[in-house]
């Protein structure tokens, strides 16, 4: 019997089954591979293949992962503490971009509008976080900006090199991945909602605050996702940015990986990143159903 003449169930399982096939060999082989990984230790050149958790003992009782020390955070609370400062930076800036291009600009402009926001994610990730190295340089647009206005006598070493800087271009990098959701969500506003509450005599602040705001939160949870989530994996950023000064977990993985060769310690530090990133979005997501439901 040809795949025509088989059943429903059969022809959506033979269209489902190479796709599915490609995601597992793709992303489930390779997760798979740094679980079991994560559980060997390495010994020279050599990987040990007997099951220990002596990585993740390192890892929790040690002082520079999880716990830190009375002058320093651990490396992993840090990171996390950077991508949600990003995300907050982010998200806060990019919904009123997204509210003027949805409500403010002509129709027929919106189109230009977005055009114009995603121009300057043209160029590589890479060149953009050169050039905010440019900016926030020592002889950099910002220095030579402030000096020629007499602001300050001497250019300021505290712009570059420390975690202002991977903040302030993260967000930058990140920023249309957050009004994109937002503007989505925004359109979707059913506008006689919005003329329903004035006419009931609610201003355009009450508005916002009851109908728009509220009416947006799925947007606003997208963004928060599409932001928080890769910027922790983020390595090339922290690693301009920061220099030899400091590093976040993205970048010691890398180390761990590519540089000391201690691959099981690397998996374990890439295991423990993605439990924290899933557990702080889980519960992010669960707040926000639980904030919805109280409003329904």
């Amino acid at each position: 019997m040809g795949l025509l003449d088989s059943s429903p169930g059969a022809r959506a399982a033979a269209l489902v089954a190479p796709p599915l096939i490609y995601a597992l060999l793709l992303l489930a082989f390779p997760l798979v591979a740094i679980v079991v990984i994560s559980f060997w230790t390495q010994s020279g050149l050599t990987l040990e293949r007997t099951f220990t958790l002596a990585n993740y003992r390192e890892i929790f009782t040690g002082p520079i992962y999880i716990w830190g020390n009375a002058n320093r955070w651990g490396v992993l609370p840090l990171s996390l503490f950077v991508s949600a400062t990003v995300t907050l930076i982010t998200v806060a800036l990019a919904y009123p971009i997204a509210y003027f291009v949805s409500f403010v600009a002509a129709p027929e402009r919106k189109s230009l509008w977005l055009f114009l926001i995603t121009i300057p994610f043209w160029t590589s990730y890479l060149i953009r976080v050169f050039l905010w190295k440019v900016i926030l340089g020592f002889n950099g647009v910002v220095n030579t900006g402030l000096q020629s206005l007499g602001i300050i006598q001497e250019p300021l070493e505290v712009l570059l090199y420390n975690l202002s800087s991977v903040i302030v271009t993260l967000s930058h990098a990140y920023a249309v991945f957050a009004i994109l959701p937002i503007y989505v969500a925004l359109e979707k506003i059913d506008r006689s909602l919005l003329e329903a509450s004035q006419d009931l005599g609610e201003n355009r602040l009450t508005t916002f605050l009851r109908v728009t705001l509220p009416l947006s939160v799925p947007g606003i949870v997208g963004a928060v996702l599409i932001v928080f989530i890769p910027t922790i994996g983020d390595y090339v950023t922290p690693e301009l940015m920061l220099g030899s000064g400091g590093r976040l977990m993205s970048n010691i993985i890398q180390t761990q990986f590519l540089q000391l060769n201690n691959w099981p310690l690397g998996a374990a530090l890439s295991i423990i990143t993605m439990l924290a990133v899933g557990i702080v979005s889980l519960v992010f997501i669960l707040l926000n159903r639980r904030w919805l439901r109280g409003r329904a």
